[in-house]
């Protein structure tokens, strides 16, 4: 089971690479457990600067959860309930990841797949690609997390539009409405994310992981600086990054984050 997830490490840059091709990477409820202890090992390295999530080849980024498992482990209330903490507990984990996130989506991001690529900050789709949520499909009522998730991104008439219909669309249409960030033609897409990577990971480390922090909070719905943003704020002047950007600047020449 763990080989359907692993991480590769490129420096400062890590990736999940979700590797069940032969399932179109669906994920089952192990590998939503899978995903959370992956994320959990990749927070507390603060070597890692910048996550990436990933299919191991073009034949998806992720078509959703295993539906093929739903009447074993995800029938009836109580059942289901199991299921959505597991599940949504790792995606949640995914959102909240401290560090900048991408998702590289090729072929095909459906139902929870679309979910895992909502909650990466970034998402970058190779032309052509299929993007929806199918719970209509099904009978299932789609979460208020992840619904609020889609909502912030694309507004509600598109939110209620592509839940309603559980159609697919094109990763151009998603552009257009605000669910895709980058369109990149499919033996393009892996050097247009590192080129994207490698303009973030020049910036200052502290000032990145704080202005995540910052903007959470208002899609979280604060609207005045809280205590801990405060303090963050602060903080960030007595770092490194704040003493070598400062002496960069004065000396002309571009500062070297380490």
């Amino acid at each position: 089971m763990s080989n359907y997830l692993y991480i590769e490490r490129n420096g400062s840059i890590a990736t999940i690479v979700i590797n069940r091709p032969e399932k179109k990477n669906c994920f089952s409820l192990e590998m939503f457990r899978h995903l959370e202890d992956l994320l959990d090992e990749l927070k507390e390295d603060q070597t890692v600067k910048f996550l990436i999530l990933r299919g191991v080849d073009d034949t998806a980024f992720s078509a959703g959860a295993d539906i093929s498992e739903f009447l074993e482990v995800r029938l009836h209330a109580e059942k289901a309930k199991a299921y959505n903490d597991f599940a949504l507990g790792a995606i949640e984990k995914l959102y909240r990841f401290p560090r900048p996130t991408a998702a590289l989506i090729q072929t095909l991001a459906i139902g929870g797949g679309l979910e895992l690529a909502n909650s990466c900050d970034f998402r970058f789709a190779t032309q052509g690609s299929k993007l929806g949520i199918t719970a209509a499909n099904i009978g299932i009522i789609y979460n208020l997390t992840s619904t609020k998730r889609l909502f912030n991104l694309v507004g509600p008439s598109q939110a209620k539009k592509l839940l309603y219909t559980a159609e697919l669309i094109t990763a151009e249409k998603g552009k257009e409405i605000g669910l895709v960030d980058f369109i990149c033609k499919p033996d393009e897409i892996e050097q247009d994310v590192n080129k994207f990577v490698k303009r973030v990971l020049q910036k200052s480390p502290v000032a990145n992981a704080g202005i995540k922090q910052v903007i959470q909070a208002i899609i979280d719905g604060e609207n005045q600086e809280t205590e801990d943003i405060a303090n963050l704020v602060l903080d960030s002047y007595s770092s490194n990054d704040y003493t070598e950007g400062i002496q960069a600047f004065l000396e002309k020449r571009k500062p070297d984050f380490s």
